[in-house]
């Protein structure tokens, strides 16, 4: 109980997101369905489209909100997350994630990560050049196109298409899949308590950009019949922050 107290988020923090490359990866409802706690349901698409963010995020300042940038940390991240539903105590419908795992060039970050929340950080290899990035121990390899030819409106769809099996029909419906989202979300079965994480974003404008090539492991070893990438999003200067965490007793 102590252990999960002291992960919670036990005060704000913010940072500022240099760059943000979000890949969403589509699977039916019922392949994902035990990726997640009981007390979250699936965000679905058409009711029978659930997703998994894969976010690569070049971040800096990461520190306690309202302390100086000397005391930040810079590092990137790779989060692995399923877009879910939680109905608080009071009936209010919130929209979010739920954290698969974290991964992070900073052994600082691996371990401040681990103490301050329930995000099952690891420090892997991270290799960035230009419009590619590549981590060998974590066996994932992602090249973009950002020729000029991103799709700056996401309703009309501009010049840059969807992803050959996307279950979406247009970039606007697909920009509601674009990570992260206002809220995340941990629980602790035991207990049956939800943490429940909110994050203030700024200068949120994702842009679509094509994926000329990836490779993600990780989301081959979850052994999902029907998976395949349903997006993708850059965001640049993006300045966060998240608030203190809050829980309550989930009752189902």
């Amino acid at each position: 109980m102590m252990l999960f107290t002291l992960k919670n988020h036990p005060f704000p923090v913010e940072a500022f997101f240099r760059r943000s490359l979000v890949l969403t990866f589509a699977a039916p409802k019922e392949e994902l369905e035990r990726l997640i706690p009981e007390c979250l349901q699936l965000d679905t698409f058409q009711d029978r489209w659930a997703f998994i963010a894969v976010a690569m995020v070049d971040t800096t300042g990461l520190r306690p909100k309202g302390f100086p940038r000397a005391f930040g940390s810079d590092f990137f991240l790779i989060g692995y997350r399923v877009f879910v539903r939680y109905t608080t105590v009071a009936g209010k419908r919130l929209r979010g994630l739920y954290i698969l795992r974290s991964e992070t060039d900073s052994r600082r970050m691996e371990y401040l990560g681990n103490l301050f929340t329930h995000y099952r950080y690891s420090t892997t290899d991270i290799q960035l050049d230009g419009d590619s990035i590549r981590s060998e121990r974590s066996g994932l390899a992602v090249e973009i196109s950002t020729d000029g030819k991103e799709a700056l409106d996401p309703g009309g769809g501009g010049e840059v298409p969807l992803p050959v099996g996307s279950p979406f029909a247009d970039w606007a419906a697909a920009r509601r899949y674009a990570g992260p989202l206002p809220f995340t979300f941990t629980y602790e079965k035991s207990s049956g308590k939800v943490l429940i994480i909110e994050g203030v974003r700024e200068n949120w404008e994702p842009r679509p950009v094509k994926v000329d090539r990836y490779r993600v492991d990780f989301i081959g070893q979850l052994q999902l019949n029907q998976v395949r990438l349903a997006n993708a999003f850059v965001l640049e200067n993006i300045p966060y922050h998240w608030k203190k965490g809050r829980t309550e007793l989930w009752r189902p």
